[in-house]
């Protein structure tokens, strides 16, 4: 089994969010991919079987557990089948548990359309101000918890507790604040301690809710988002109706065979 090592959302090595590809003729037993998953340490695992012309079946595991919507793993996965495997295809479309996926070679970037989550406005409680050390201006929930914070060095200088955070509602937790840096429109963090990953460097799926969020406030349909975990990143968004237009880039790490 052939497996790559990426780092997305970034156009330089040991930045952005490591990602292993993993390509099989079939999947293996689920046991076997989540110990793969937990043996890679990284945030996520991606799993593709051939399924027809430029389509594959694509499942994502993180080290605590399989997961239902991964955008990293699925830029890192789109990366390596355009460069390594369909040379002359420009889109590739994944089978997923969250339905059909794309990516997409466009201009200098990988693209990719993704479900947009809901900005269901929930109380902000005690509880989130005590975990982040500052009351958010809002909370939302989807699948996801989204805070904004009300300064970006809020979302800077916060220092994740997984056991505070674990006590949230919400699979991840994610931070927002409006940007600082005229470069980018919001900045951000993302926190999945109920997946074993305490913070993820850069996340896809995050921003199916975060994109929303900032361009509504701001009335714009494109967003650039900045994620200032310690790797950072940078991801380009667009509303695109009930999707997210995601992009970013991509740089291979490392090749190699899994002994199985």
């Amino acid at each position: 089994m052939k497996i790559y090592h990426v780092d997305a959302f970034t156009d330089r090595l040991f930045a952005g969010n490591p990602a292993a590809v993993c390509l099989m003729d079939e999947f293996p037993a689920d046991q076997v991919m989540q110990n793969i998953a937990r043996e890679n340490r990284l945030s996520e695992t991606a799993y593709l079987v051939p399924d027809g012309e430029d389509r594959y079946r694509l499942r994502w595991f993180t080290p605590g557990g399989e997961i239902d919507l991964c955008g990293h793993v699925t830029l890192a996965s789109g990366f390596v089948v355009l460069n390594y495997c369909h040379h002359q295809s420009s889109i590739i479309h994944f089978i997923t548990k969250s339905g059909e996926l794309t990516v997409s070679a466009v201009g200098d970037h990988y693209q990719m359309s993704f479900p947009s989550y809901k900005l269901k406005e929930v109380p902000v409680t005690p509880e989130m101000t005590a975990v982040f050390g500052v009351k958010p201006v809002a909370a939302y929930l989807d699948r996801d918890l989204l805070c904004v914070l009300p300064t970006a060095d809020a979302v800077r200088n916060y220092h994740p507790d997984a056991d505070h955070l674990a006590k949230l509602p919400g699979l991840l937790q994610n931070i927002t604040a409006a940007s600082d840096d005229p470069q980018y429109d919001c900045i951000s963090r993302c926190f999945a301690p109920k997946l074993a990953v305490l913070e993820d460097p850069v996340t896809g799926s995050a921003h199916c809710q975060i994109a929303p969020y900032w361009s509504h406030q701001l009335g714009k349909k494109t967003i650039a988002a900045f994620q200032a975990s310690p790797r950072t990143g940078i991801l380009y968004c667009e509303e695109a109706g009930d999707r997210i237009l995601l992009s970013g880039d991509a740089v291979l790490y490392s090749v190699g065979e899994l002994q199985l």
